[in-house]
């Protein structure tokens, strides 16, 4: 096969190849590929079926460009998958592989920090740093999506898309569950701990994402987006997100169906106390949020949107739950953006 290194040819080390996945990203996978470029042996991106000019902008990089089969469902994790088994066929001894996603653009210094780091710390496989929003101020969809990112820093039971990985340990799990349409990135991290490995968090600025959110409806299916996620993992792994899962259905199914339901019996009390206790739960939030040294601002409208997300979480729950156990079949991909034109504003 052209380009695939014959088994006896010699193959100098390769340190750090990238996979960046992406559909319909338009100007954001241009800013995307740009930063990679001249920061790492070889870009490998994987296109999801996107009808704007992606391909020809990825080819146009320099990338390695894989196109997936339209036939089969598309998932962030299917496309990973098909970018690693391209860098691994073309570069079998690459050490470490960077993940990237095609709204995110690496920031000057990541590869060789991240790496540097994988170096030091032989039993860390997987490392992330931080995620910012490119357009923070944008709209406060966007602004709940950065302080979304602001994880702590340290030993982490999970990470995002964007992440630095030892190449022998995404083989030795078998990389990402390419079936899952959202959510697999915390699960292959269990899987790497499972395995007695680290993941790790470090203080370094990692990637720029562009969330590019302006309406409401985005927000939501992005929410009911998570709660999918959340269930499917319970599902996939008894014991798994059980916490989580557990405030989803409380919050977000048992409260709201209890109050109005007992409505007409209690005369509307039920009504008030499940209002009382959306009202602890949002103060609960902006407290641990304040005490991050959030501006109040940001801390009440992080709280506000928490509360009102596990609705969102919810409907995400019951529609894992419907497709599965009623339907016998998988989810399909729930998308929140559209194609990029340009720079968000």
């Amino acid at each position: 096969m052209p380009g695939v290194p014959r088994e006896d040819a010699y193959l100098p080390p390769m340190r750090v190849g990238v996979v960046a996945i992406g559909r319909n990203e338009g100007e954001r996978l241009v800013r995307c590929l740009t930063s990679l470029q001249g920061r790492a042996e070889a870009i490998v991106y994987v296109d999801s079926g996107s009808t704007d000019k992606s391909i020809a902008h990825a080819k146009s990089l320099g990338a390695i460009v894989v196109e997936l089969d339209t036939s089969i469902p598309f998932t962030a994790a299917r496309a990973r998958n098909a970018g690693f088994a391209r860098l691994a066929e073309l570069h079998p001894n690459v050490t470490y592989v960077q993940f990237v996603d095609g709204d995110c653009e690496l920031q000057q210094g990541w590869l060789e920090t991240a790496a540097a780091y994988l170096d030091e710390n032989a039993d860390v496989a997987v490392v992330a740093g931080r995620r910012r929003e490119r357009f923070p101020d944008a709209t406060v969809l966007n602004r709940l999506a950065d302080m979304e990112w602001d994880t702590p820093i340290g030993e982490a039971t999970e990470v995002g898309g964007d992440i630095l990985i030892r190449r022998e340990v995404f083989e030795a799990i078998d990389g990402y569950d390419a079936g899952m349409i959202a959510g697999e990135d915390p699960e292959l991290c269990l899987r790497v701990r499972h395995a007695r490995h680290r993941v790790m968090r470090i203080d370094a600025e990692m990637t720029l994402h562009d969330a590019d959110m302006h309406a409401l409806q985005q927000w939501w299916k992005r929410v009911v987006r998570a709660g999918h996620a959340y269930a499917e993992g319970a599902h996939m792994h008894p014991g798994y997100r059980l916490r989580e899962l557990r405030s989803i259905v409380w919050w977000g199914g048992a409260v709201p169906t209890v109050a109005v339901g007992a409505a007409p019996i209690t005369l509307g009390a039920s009504l008030a106390m499940g209002a009382a206790g959306y009202g602890l739960l949002w103060s609960r939030i902006y407290r641990y949020r304040r005490d991050r040294d959030d501006p109040t601002k940001h801390a009440a409208l992080y709280a506000t949107a928490t509360t009102v997300g596990k609705i969102a979480e919810m409907r995400g729950v019951l529609q894992y739950a419907w497709n599965t156990f009623v339907r016998r079949q998988k989810s399909e991909l729930i998308e929140y953006k559209g194609v990029s034109g340009g720079p968000s504003r």
